[in-house]
């Protein structure tokens, strides 16, 4: 669940739907710290130990992606903290060098978070260019305009709302991008279709995903669904498990 930003679902307002993303939140973490430790005591020669903290790291993977697949939900506002966590492969530099933004361009990102990503690419879009977010958490597009602020960033333009009902005009955008987001959505291809809507002809998607997520979309799956909405898969780069993908309207 750690990822570039929120996902795109019914907002997390519920008391028991808070508590059980928050479950699966310390689930993951519980699980990272257990591939650590085990990895940890393999190093010092504690093989038993290491065994034992294997099984629980792989066994609360499983059950963190199945939970995920069967009820997606945004990451919570208020496990942000995680976001800050080093990207590796999903870095803002690699993103921005994937994405390629231009001066003047208009660019939205799909579930922002903190704003990793979404702050070095809308200094790169400036003068003349607008970067737009969409989160259905108003409390994360909140934390992330009070960092652009302190920033100088006037070229970004939040708005709350549904990844499966984007609302924007038809082919007004140059480029889009998710990162670790697109398997929150409930519906992937019915957003996906409006991301083909909403982008120019010619213009481009990046979908970056990483496979220690529970919501991770495999490079066949995205393949797949990316065809069911209209895209053709034009490059990718990094290894299966961590990529970018790059996307263009069919």
């Amino acid at each position: 669940m750690v990822r570039g930003g929120a996902g795109s679902v019914a907002p997390l307002a519920d008391p028991a739907l808070k508590a059980l993303t928050l479950f699966r939140a310390l689930l993951f973490v519980a699980g990272s710290l257990a591939w650590m430790l085990a990895a940890a005591m393999a190093v010092s020669g504690r093989l038993l130990w290491a065994l034992l903290f294997a099984a629980f790291a792989f066994g609360a993977h499983i059950a963190g992606r199945a939970w995920s697949r069967a009820a997606p939900v945004a990451f919570p506002h208020y496990m942000r903290w995680l976001l800050y966590l080093p990207r590796g492969p999903h870095s803002a530099q690699r993103v921005r060098r994937v994405l390629q933004p231009l001066r003047g361009e208009r660019i939205l990102e799909i579930g922002p978070g903190v704003g990793i990503h979404a702050l070095p690419i809308a200094s790169s879009l400036a003068p003349g260019g607008v970067l737009d977010l969409l989160d259905v958490q108003r409390e994360m597009l909140d934390a992330l305009m009070r960092g652009a602020a302190r920033r100088g960033l006037t070229n970004v333009v939040p708005s709350q709302g549904d990844a499966r009902r984007l609302p924007y005009a038809d082919h007004v955008f140059d480029a889009a991008y998710l990162i670790g987001v697109l398997g929150e959505i409930p519906d992937g291809v019915a957003a996906l279709r409006e991301l083909h809507r909403v982008l120019k002809p010619g213009g481009r998607l990046l979908i970056a995903e990483l496979a220690i997520d529970p919501d991770f979309v495999a490079l066949g799956i995205l393949r797949a669904m990316a065809g069911d909405a209209g895209f053709v898969l034009d490059r990718t780069v990094g290894p299966r498990l961590a990529y970018c993908a790059v996307l263009r309207p069919g």
